[in-house]
């Protein structure tokens, strides 16, 4: 199924450049559209081992002190007094 939509206000430069886009690709201004869509909201890759390692960056930097169970456990009873 497919649906129809309007675009309205559309800048002139960002005009320009799907028309010149389209032309490139030797397709419609529309199927451009639809390309450049699907390709913004296409899901993206993710690698384990970037993010593993931004978040042991994050771990260090932001680190506090250590926090043992019992601390925990007595800040909550402190809490509920």
């Amino acid at each position: 199924m497919s649906t129809s939509i309007t675009l309205k206000n559309i800048p002139e430069p960002i005009y320009q450049r799907i028309k010149l886009a389209a032309k490139r690709h030797h397709r419609s201004m529309n199927s451009e559209i639809i390309a450049c869509l699907e390709q913004a909201l296409a899901p993206q890759a993710i690698d384990l081992d970037v993010r593993l390692e931004e978040a042991r960056r994050l771990r260090e930097t932001y680190a506090g002190p250590e926090l043992k169970f019992e601390d925990i456990a007595v800040a909550i009873e402190r809490e509920r007094e």
